[in-house]
């Protein structure tokens, strides 16, 4: 792994590129090849994720057979394993090695025996990009056979995690201003770094006249404030360009800020929408033909909650909830937890990102 002022040039750069609205697509290339002289690896899996299921939308493989894909999908919601996402996702470091894992026998892992050995890999580094509690994507990272991840290069990738979850969220709401069908459409501000207005989409309008209080003039003070926090090395690699405020009106907004990825203009983009709490959202599965209370049990079985964290969650019983998951299991035509994410994933997530149909603001796809 680099060190000094190498490595601060690189991370410089991968953050400055977090920052840039860059679509989820175009900052994964950008990131992977800088990522890769800081921390070298030989393959490497990058995925965007639905925050209320926490099951991927689209995935890039990098040195991978793209014919691995149903076996990966077999050891992660099928098999028993370590460092299972949904696991990472609410782990407190949401990093992890499988050498650390399985304590060095990798040969404990099934995921290396069925999968990695087969294709010459070692160790994996896996990490669940979260900014605010929110999980926005998952990045792993390969070795070949007889080379493990440092605790050091884990715990840089975990420094970075938050950055890369912020670029994957604003590259996601920069595409969804230009969306006009959407209801609660984003509002895009773009700005001079010293704060004043350059331009705005029609619905970065209207939020900047809720944001203006009466007797206000001039830029409302947060859309200042998120240019400020942009000057110069934007407040350091640490700081996160994103406001939650509340308007005159009474109602909530979050603000998220990112330079222009164009290298000639010296502005910054700033994208205010309703907060959308993602994490107790109903998930989408009424193909089902599943209650509202039965969607929002559904997303909180794919992020891997137990019985017991179920129920303090939703107040009710854990024989209400074998009910509830009798009732699912019946409806989806599964007989384990295990197999509903299965399914889900199959027949709700790959259909769609196969078509390319585009994620919305609050991360699942839009209809």
């Amino acid at each position: 792994m680099r060190r000094g002022a190498a490595l601060e040039s690189l991370t410089s750069a991968i953050v400055e590129a977090c920052r840039s609205g860059l679509a989820p697509e175009a900052l994964r290339d950008r990131v992977l090849g800088r990522l890769r002289r800081a921390v070298p690896f030989d393959a490497a899996f990058w995925a965007t994720v639905d925050p209320t299921t926490l099951l991927f939308t689209y995935g890039h493989q990098v040195e991978i057979p793209h014919e691995t894909v149903p076996y990966f999908i077999q050891n992660e919601y099928l098999d028993t394993d370590v460092n299972k996402w949904t696991a990472l996702a609410s782990d407190r470091l949401g990093v992890g090695t499988l050498a650390q894992a399985t304590g060095g026998d990798l040969d404990t892992s099934a995921r290396y025996r069925e999968i990695f050995r087969p294709l010459g890999f070692g160790d994996e580094l896996r990490a669940a990009l979260r900014i605010g509690g929110v999980c926005w994507g998952y990045m792993c990272l390969h070795r070949e056979a007889g080379a493990t991840f440092s605790r050091e290069e884990a715990a840089y990738v975990r420094r970075l995690a938050p950055h890369l979850a912020q670029g994957i969220r604003s590259g996601i709401l920069v595409a969804n201003t230009e969306r006009a069908d959407l209801a609660d459409t984003p509002g895009l501000v773009v700005v001079a770094t010293d704060g004043s207005l350059l331009s705005s989409t029609e619905a970065g309008e209207r939020w900047l006249e809720e944001l203006s209080h009466p007797k206000r003039s001039g830029m409302p003070t947060e859309i200042q404030v998120l240019a400020a926090s942009l000057r110069g090395d934007g407040g350091g690699v640490n700081g996160v360009p994103r406001l939650r405020v509340r308007t005159p009106a009474g109602r909530w907004a979050v603000l998220h800020a990112s330079r222009m990825a164009d290298p000639v203009k010296d502005a910054i983009a700033v994208i205010i929408q309703e907060p959308s709490p993602a994490e107790l959202a109903a998930v989408l599965m009424m193909a089902y033909g599943l209650t509202r209370q039965e969607q929002v049990m559904t997303g909180l079985v794919c992020r891997g909650l137990s019985t017991d964290q179920i129920a303090d969650r939703l107040h009710i019983t854990p024989n209400t909830i074998q009910d509830h998951l009798k009732s699912i299991f019946d409806k989806t035509g599964v007989s384990s937890r295990r197999e509903l994410v299965a399914a889900i994933l199959t027949e709700q997530y790959l259909p769609r990102a196969r078509a390319g149909q585009p994620l919305g603001p609050s991360g699942f796809f839009v209809s």
